[in-house]
């Protein structure tokens, strides 16, 4: 009798199972129907470009002609390209100060917009703004600011006798102007970090007043640990966005990366062979280096500066 229980529920187990499984098979088709449009999207919008754009670096393919294979050639003449090396030269450059002068400038932002005083809302927009000006037009802007004749940073200079420099018409300076257009826009940056300063624990700053600690304690020994991950974010969304860096470069030069060279960064140069000289297989090529040297900068970054990174009580 209890054999044939226990057969009797083994059947309806297997029963319950193929039912499921039909109906988690049906399901599973209509969610396939349903999330199709956006699955054929990503292959022909994203995964094709990638896996052709590796193809043809490997090739001579200038956009009108036959992909001739080619071989490593288009890496071999990179690494002897000197436009290649003064272009990875700019945007390291500008990288090394853009980065943390970006980080520093928002995270003093956050902690004015963390004060609670009258009309912090508004404030909190006006620093924002920026954030959400579309890049040609705050080019644009900028393009107009820094005008050696009648700008208005070189006008502000004026007022205190000071001769303003050729901004975007100087090879010493044009880079620092990028700096300074990369830095003005900080406003996403800016409500991340205000985030992590609102999350930390206000038992902690009562009990390190408690203590004497005075402001810049405070800040060191409790405010920065928490901010460590929110820091850690900013510094890899910074890299990798800095190699990326290209529509203000194109405007304010016209996409030639003037004054004599000094503006030509990498995703410009990237873009000048591939759609000016019509050397895609040679861009691809360029691409394609530039992602493993931000692979390679990612990686360093969370050995060596991710183990400091405090995650509350882990």
């Amino acid at each position: 009798m209890a054999v044939e229980t226990s057969k009797r529920t083994n059947r309806q187990q297997a029963r319950s199972r193929q039912r499921w499984s039909s109906q988690a098979r049906h399901n599973f088709l209509w969610g396939l129907f349903f999330t199709s449009p956006a699955i054929i999207g990503l292959l022909w919008f994203t995964a094709y470009p990638l896996i052709a754009s590796l193809y043809y670096s490997f090739t001579s393919y200038t956009m009108f002609g036959h992909a001739n294979w080619i071989g490593t050639t288009n890496y071999t003449d990179l690494f002897t390209d000197n436009n290649w090396w003064l272009s990875l030269s700019n945007t390291v450059y500008i990288l090394v100060f853009s980065i943390p002068l970006g980080i520093i400038v928002a995270l003093g932002l956050a902690l004015l917009l963390n004060v609670k005083v009258r009309g912090l809302g508004i404030y909190r927009t006006i620093f924002y703004l920026p954030s959400i000006v579309p890049l040609v037009a705050s080019a644009v802007v900028w393009y107009y600011v820094f005008n050696p004749q009648f700008g208005i940073l070189n006008g502000i200079l004026s007022i205190f006798g000071i001769s303003g420099p050729g901004w975007l018409s100087s090879p010493d300076w044009s880079k620092p102007a990028l700096i300074i257009m990369s830095i003005w826009a900080t406003g996403n940056l800016m409500i991340i970090l205000l985030a992590g300063l609102q999350d930390v624990p206000q038992d902690l700053y009562d009990a390190a007043q408690v203590d004497g600690a005075g402001p810049w304690a405070r800040f060191r020994n409790v405010t920065f640990p928490f901010l460590t991950p929110h820091l850690l974010f900013a510094l890899v969304t910074g890299l990798i966005a800095g190699f990326q860096y290209f529509t203000q470069v194109y405007v304010v030069t016209n996409g030639e990366g003037g004054p004599a060279g000094s503006t030509l960064i990498s995703a410009l140069y990237l873009y000048q062979n591939a759609f000016r000289f019509f050397k895609v297989g040679y861009a691809s090529a360029m691409g394609w280096v530039l992602f493993f040297i931000v692979v390679m900068c990612t990686v360093l970054v969370f050995r060596f500066v991710g183990k400091r990174v405090y995650y509350g009580g882990a």
